[in-house]
């Protein structure tokens, strides 16, 4: 006589429930347990700052010439160019320089137009990579913004 077999399939399928339902009670906990805030305590000035800023690129986008940012490798220089519609304005504003891979090497400097309303950066000095420029700058009392990305040889 044969000793009959217990067959394990019934209490695998158990233990795989339970260790699946204990897997998502365990789930559940640290989703209720984490902290998340979605909404700042300054959440209405920090719209109306970014409403202004979506007003300020479309009025640069506006302008009937671009804003030129041209990089010469050569001359190992940059080249800000406005146009030529500012004419005859106060130009006022900052040169942003950001790197994205090393947030200590980032720095501003002023925009300082000549005449012909271009500004000329030297960048011998900045290391090669990625970088992006913003310049923000008013000009009468309409303010501008350009974002732009740049690699340095």
């Amino acid at each position: 006589m044969t000793t009959p077999t217990r067959n394990l399939w019934p209490y695998a399928i158990i233990a795989t429930f339970v260790l699946f339902a204990g897997y998502i009670g365990s789930m559940v906990q640290q989703a209720l347990r984490t902290n998340v805030e979605l909404v700042n305590p300054d959440y209405y000035q920090q719209e109306l700052a970014f409403q202004q800023r979506m007003e300020t690129v479309a009025r640069t986008a506006a302008l009937p010439s671009p804003v030129r940012v041209r990089y010469e490798g050569a001359a190992q220089r940059l080249t800000l160019q406005l146009p030529a519609t500012l004419a005859g304005q106060t130009v006022r504003g900052q040169v942003h320089f950001f790197r994205p891979s090393d947030q200590r090497l980032d720095f501003a400097l002023p925009l300082l137009p000549a005449a012909d309303l271009t500004q000329r950066i030297n960048t011998s000095q900045m290391r090669p990579g990625h970088w992006r420029v913003r310049l923000d700058f008013t000009a009468g009392s309409q303010p501008y913004f350009i974002d732009q990305e740049l690699t340095i040889r």
